[in-house]
């Protein structure tokens, strides 16, 4: 129970081989995604082999053969209620991971957050974004992101994330392509070469809302920085296994969706400029129709609006508005 009398109630659903999007999941998730069609299984075990052997690979020490650890992966959602009597409404999705040491015989917290989704960010940027620039405005919109941001950190503050969750989570998400990255000096032996900006991006402000700040890195063996949208101190905060986790994770996604970036055949320089039309790239097995996901992406904006924002979006705003005083 928060002071403003919304409850938040988690479910769970593992991410492995069998799994297949429950009725209330986000069709535009990454992993509901790869459960699709005909070759969903094999889609799933090759995606899940990546994982694993990205992590053994950042994990090598003490892992001669390559094979210690595997991740295990649940699928978070968290329902809003925003009253006694109030029905519960999908609100967030996110990702659990634990590493399991087959050496050890033992299981180990990885990192909460990683994927990140959300019906609320869906509209802002399906519908609330692209209305505003029809009717002539330029920028972001007074106010957008407020609410999203205010649920979010509602959320963090809960006992039922705080109960099950020791860490605030750690959001994995690709660079943008509007935006130069520099390499510095700086280096860490999980998280790689750092990069950094010179502007924040639409993505930044947003998340800034949300509490959450940025830094680059490009991990070992990678050839692309990744941001990672964090609270707190990313490097002293979080341990090694958590940090591999979510690298291997969240760049196993981005290389079935955005290979010309994360899986290109050369790495990135020292001012880089990621690209979606870079045509220097290598496919993994996995089968991927990104123009339906982007088709899907619009229509999860608007079953957002219909069925979040109608309803419930009136209270939601008057709480937004004086949750901060």
């Amino acid at each position: 129970m928060t002071n403003s009398g919304f409850t938040f109630a988690l479910s769970s659903l593992s991410f492995d081989e069998e799994y297949r999007p429950a009725d209330n999941t986000r069709i535009t998730t990454n992993f509901a995604n790869l459960a699709r069609g005909t070759s969903r299984q094999e889609n799933l075990r090759n995606t899940l082999a990546m994982i694993d052997h990205r992590f053994n690979a950042l994990m090598h020490w003490d892992n001669p053969t390559g094979d210690r650890y595997a991740l295990e992966l649940t699928i978070v959602s968290a329902a809003l209620r925003t009253g006694k009597d109030a029905e519960p409404f999908p609100l967030i999705e996110i990702l659990h991971t634990v590493v399991i040491d087959r050496t050890r015989g033992e299981r180990t917290d990885g990192m909460v957050g990683n994927n990140f989704s959300s019906y609320v960010r869906d509209y802002d940027f399906s519908v609330v974004l692209p209305d505003h620039f029809k009717a002539g405005g330029s920028g972001a919109p007074e106010g957008f992101g407020d609410l999203h941001g205010n649920l979010f950190k509602q959320f963090l503050g809960s006992g039922a994330y705080r109960d099950r969750f020791r860490k605030a989570p750690v959001i994995c998400l690709s660079v943008s392509s509007k935006e130069v990255y520099h390499r510095t000096a700086n280096t860490h032996p999980i998280l790689g070469v750092e990069y950094r900006t010179d502007r924040s991006s639409a993505t930044d402000a947003y998340f800034a809302k949300m509490g959450m700040t940025v830094r680059y890195f490009m991990p070992p063996h990678g050839v692309a920085p990744l941001a990672f949208y964090h609270i707190g101190d990313l490097v002293s905060e979080y341990t090694n296994l958590e940090l591999a986790s979510t690298i291997a994770t969240m760049e196993t996604f981005q290389k079935i969706y955005r290979p010309e970036i994360y899986n290109a055949n050369s790495v990135a320089a020292e001012h880089y400029r990621p690209s979606l039309t870079y045509q220097d790239y290598s496919l993994t097995r996995i089968l991927y129709d990104r123009e339906e996901r982007s088709r899907l992406a619009a229509r999860q904006g608007k079953f957002a609006e219909e069925h979040v924002i109608k309803p419930h979006g009136a209270a939601l705003r008057r709480w937004s508005a004086t949750c901060g005083l």
